[in-house]
């Protein structure tokens, strides 16, 4: 028929089929980006603004995470998209937040490599399903007892580079009040609560352990099995940058703890321990005394663990709804994937209390 012929119906259909089609047309393009064989990087368009998420860096900041990590402002949104893309197709059952905020965390860990970032991001919640005792119900209010102790805070001054300071006190811990794995869940807490900031992704953060105290029957809880699976989540299954770890009056039987540790570590990290002793002036050399209490000489008062509880506290509700819903019995990806090494459920408890004593009683 032709169109001189067409009915004012008919017309009135083929003017919305064409309206139709040319509406798909342009909606495909939207959703399919050129490929990088056939443009460069500098002509590929820019990814269709999202919303929800808003960059809090600092000029600074940005100009930091561009020379350290690989972030480039204007194609951040693009890498986030690609990264959700590989989640879907490679990872379909994969149980995990695909939010903008959430996938930078893993991006920025790995310097915005696609596939490390998948991987990481993989091992993140294989961790979590591996180990029950410290993920399930992982919530503040659950772990007032260890909070209160004064086992772990967060320093209110960041250091010279923007880095929180997390500061764990053995001696604070009391076996007989709780098992150790309490401990190692109040860490996770602290660490899901900083990764939430920008500048700490971008900054990474510094460890001060203040082993003062610390005995020998004490040590013998943190054995071979416990190091490696700890090691193993902060190495290679979180997505946050450990820059520093500053041991003060390390007791003699801490060689013996980090004759544990060592062989879990990468290179890389093991060679970012300082061990001070008591002096005091070479801890100050890398963290100055303005950032630091008193109690490890410095000018910014006395320690105060109030502070950093009363937010952990205040992020009840984000905890909660993050692990403490009934998730699948079973995420498919999770039994193809390898967990980190040491944090296979199957894993055999070789932490002998028999030999750990052995080892550490060699250091005296």
């Amino acid at each position: 028929m032709s169109g001189a012929g067409l009915s004012p119906h008919h017309a009135g259909l083929l003017f919305l089929q064409g309206s139709w089609e040319l509406m798909s047309e342009e909606s495909d393009s939207l959703r399919t980006s050129p490929s990088a064989a056939s443009l460069s990087e500098s002509e590929l368009p820019p990814p269709p603004a999202r919303t929800g998420y808003v960059c809090s860096l600092t000029e600074d900041l940005v100009a930091k995470a561009r020379e350290e990590l690989q972030e480039k402002p204007e194609w951040r949104l693009r890498d986030v998209q690609a990264l959700r893309d590989m989640v879907r197709k490679e990872c379909p059952n994969l149980s995990t937040s695909l939010e903008d905020a959430f996938l930078l965390r893993f991006l920025r860990a790995r310097k915005f490599d696609y596939d490390r970032a998948l991987q990481l991001l993989i091992n993140y919640h294989s961790c979590r399903r591996s180990w029950p005792e410290v993920f399930n119900n992982l919530r503040p209010s659950a772990l007032k007892e260890v909070l209160a102790s004064g086992f772990l805070t967060v320093l209110p001054h960041t250091d010279p580079r923007g880095r929180h300071i997390l500061c764990l006190r053995p001696d604070r811990w009391i076996p007989s009040n709780y098992p150790i794995t309490e401990n190692i869940r109040a860490i996770y807490l602290t660490l899901e609560k900083l990764i939430q900031s920008e500048e700490t992704q971008v900054n990474g953060i510094v460890i001060l352990a203040d082993y003062k105290g610390v005995s020998l029957s004490k040590a013998s809880h943190f054995g071979p099995f416990i190091a490696k699976k700890v090691i193993g989540i902060l190495q290679d299954g979180f997505p946050i940058r450990i820059k520093a770890v500053h041991v003060v009056n390390e007791p003699r039987i801490f060689k013996g703890i980090f004759a544990i540790i060592k062989p879990f570590l990468k290179e890389k990290i093991a060679n970012r321990f300082f061990l001070h002793g008591s002096d005091l002036n070479s801890l100050h050399s890398n963290l100055p005394r303005n950032i630091l209490p008193k109690e490890y000489g410095g000018t910014a008062g006395e320690l105060d663990i109030t502070a950093w509880n009363a937010a952990l506290l205040a992020s009840e509700e984000d905890f909660v709804r993050e692990f403490c819903q009934p998730g699948p019995p079973c995420d498919s990806i999770l039994g193809q994937a390898l967990p980190p090494e040491g944090l296979s459920p199957e894993a055999p408890c070789d932490d002998s209390m028999r030999a750990v004593k052995s080892q550490l009683y060699s250091c005296y």
